[in-house]
């Protein structure tokens, strides 16, 4: 048997931009093509943000203009701008940054002097500019590489620094910057620093009240069992209500101006706090589940020089707050123990609603008891024989949990399509829930439902999601159904469950649905997939003379083999997002109640437009 070579020449070191741009999820996280919200391209963006909003805790510059157009991304800032000397070294050399000095940056977000280098690294082309003292500098790069190391020159330009990137296709395939996902990202920036303006493509982002207006802006005046409990301290803030539709819970966290999407310490502190005191306010021992249910809270702490769990600070794994403070965990339970329970003894009005919600959520546990045990024993008895799911290694223990945000579960229906996804899947992070005809239309029903449908109960049990989003087994929920009317169908049916019971998936952008092309146009030299009628005959005029032309009619006709280029790096996902404009209850009513002519009218009017399309 021989053996492989082991000798110097085996031995290479990479500089910082190649170990970068050949470990990138090493520092972002996954890259994705943008229809993610926590997809690379907005990471790069975030890193470069973050360091803006440094400047305004610091008390320098309250206003930061953000433009995107098509590719490229430019960021200006007016703070303090990068001393002149060192404006190359912050954006080109690891472990180089201001935040190293703990008396300048006390409790920043980003303190390893990483940010800008993976954005710099990761983008084709990439420019800083700083202006201080009247003088500005100005660098370009390309692939990190530096292009052009401008002079100093004089400028009546205001202090303050400038970004400019276009990340690199190359790494980034078939991109595209959404401007909902960076809308909701600027907001939870100008919540969390009030008195803060961002200013997007003319937009402008404002916020007085903090995690007050978050909550206000994310729900209906009609979904809120009463006003937000809203509360501050030196280093923490929270806000909190309970809604009067909404089943499980909901959380927004962030530690440092950073949304900690996956919680962490902080949240679970949050979350036992809260049964805490509510428990002693009113001196019963309510179960932690029945004080939680159908609460929408949001937390925000300030850490000194905090550690999170990953490049992409999505968790915080600190349990100290630094600064001579006591634990994380003692410090939120003191605030909220004082000042929760002063707030609801000065308002005994909302306490009364906040106990009678309780009372109801205890009610409806033990009428479900009972239904829920034997939902759970079915669902542990369906994962035993793998009938309806059939999980990645992330979850069965063979790959580490740093790629739990790449964790996928395809939803589809049928034996065929769920076989050729299952064949053509990456078992390392892709999961499949086969769904057994159409779902049941959930509107209006009960959660008993949930534990007495064998799809909803088995779904339920797949993701995890009985009580909370905490432990969501999958970061990407994706509706993999045909194309035609019966797919469109279920997919309606699958959205309405978890707009009726699980609401926060959609408001976190966990919820997409699949895109799979309509054709395949192919010649002997070349194959094209087209997801539209324009794609079909764009290919058809490239693949001239006659090609051979296929139309796609459901998943199940499409091979194993060709189905990985739909499910890879290539995968088109569409997100689902809510519309702010209509309450949840009022959507669901809408689509899904009894109001026949007006959804008549509706859809004749959208299919008109549509039709008008087609024939320009």
């Amino acid at each position: 048997m021989s053996q492989t070579q082991y000798t110097e020449d085996n031995i290479r070191s990479l500089d910082w931009k190649e170990h970068i741009r050949m470990r990138p999820g090493m520092y972002i996280g996954k890259l994705g093509d943008g229809s993610s919200p926590d997809d690379g391209i907005y990471i790069l963006l975030k890193e470069v943000l973050d360091n803006c909003i440094d400047e305004f805790v610091m008390g320098a510059g309250k206003t930061i203009e953000i433009r995107i157009k098509d590719k490229e991304v430019r960021v200006r800032d007016y703070g303090r701008g990068i001393p002149l000397g060192k404006v190359v070294d912050v954006v080109s050399k690891m472990n180089t940054g201001g935040k190293y000095d703990t008396r300048a940056f006390k409790k920043s977000v980003g303190l390893n002097g990483v940010g800008t280098k993976a954005v710099n690294a990761l983008s084709t082309y990439f420019k800083v500019e700083s202006v201080r003292d009247g003088k500005l500098k100005a660098a370009e790069f390309e692939l990190g590489e530096l292009k052009n190391d401008a002079d100093l020159e004089d400028t009546s330009k205001r202090k303050g620094t400038k970004v400019t990137f276009i990340p690199d296709e190359g790494i980034f395939k078939n991109y595209k910057f959404r401007t909902e996902y960076v809308g909701k990202m600027l907001k939870n920036y100008v919540y969390l620093n009030p008195g803060l303006t961002i200013d997007f493509n003319g937009e402008k982002f404002h916020s007085q009240n903090g995690l007050k207006d978050l909550l206000e802006d994310n729900m209906s005046q009609e979904d809120m069992l009463y006003p937000v409990i809203h509360l501050r301290g030196n280093d923490i803030e929270i806000g909190l209500t309970h809604s009067r539709t909404q089943y499980s819970e909901e959380y927004h966290s962030f530690v440092n101006g950073q949304n900690t999407t996956q919680g962490g310490t902080h949240q679970a502190a949050f979350r036992e706090s809260i049964v805490k005191t509510i428990r002693d306010f009113y001196g019963r021992n309510y179960d932690a589940s029945d004080v939680r249910k159908s609460i929408i809270a949001a937390i925000s702490i300030k850490v000194m020089e905090p550690v999170f769990e990953s490049q992409t600070k999505t968790k915080l794994g600190s349990t100290e707050m630094g600064g001579g403070l006591p634990t994380v965990r003692t410090y939120i339970n003191d605030f909220i123990k004082t000042q929760l329970d002063n707030y609801l003894h000065k308002n005994p009005e909302i306490a009364e609603k906040i106990q009678k919600k309780i009372i109801q959520a205890e009610k409806e546990r033990k009428e479900l008891s009972g239904i829920r045990k034997l939902a759970r024993e079915r669902a542990k008895k369906a994962s035993l024989h793998n009938k309806k799911l059939r999980d990645c290694r992330v979850h069965l223990g063979d790959t580490k949990n740093e790629r739990s945000l790449e964790t996928t579960l395809f939803i589809t229906e049928g034996d065929s399509a769920s076989g050729s996804i299952t064949k053509s899947r990456d078992v390392n992070t892709q999961a499949v829930f086969s769904l057994k005809g159409k779902p049941l239309n959930s509107y209006g029903l009960s959660k008993k439902i949930v534990y007495e449908n064998e799809e909803f109960n088995l779904l339920q049990a797949a993701l995890n999601i009985e009580d909370s989003l905490e432990d969501l087994r999958y970061n990407n929920i994706v509706i993999a159904t045909d194309a035609d009317v019966d797919g469109m169908h279920i997919r309606l049916l699958l959205i309405t469950f978890f707009l009726q019971f699980f609401p926060e998936l959609i408001k976190e952008g966990h919820l997409y649905i699949l895109q799979t092309p309509l054709f395949r146009v192919r010649n002997k030299k070349e194959t094209i997939y087209c997801y539209t009628e324009e794609e079909r005959v764009n290919a058809i005029e490239k693949l001239k003379p006659k090609p051979e032309i296929t139309r796609f009619k459901g998943l199940g006709e499409i091979s194993p083999d060709e189905f990985k280029h739909f499910i890879g790096e290539d995968m088109r996902l569409d997100p689902v997002m809510l519309d702010k404009a209509m309450s949840i209850e009022e959507l669901l009513k809408f689509y899904m109640g009894k109001n026949t002519p007006d959804r008549q009218e509706f859809i004749i009017n959208n299919l008109k437009v549509e039709l008008d399309k087609v024939e320009e």
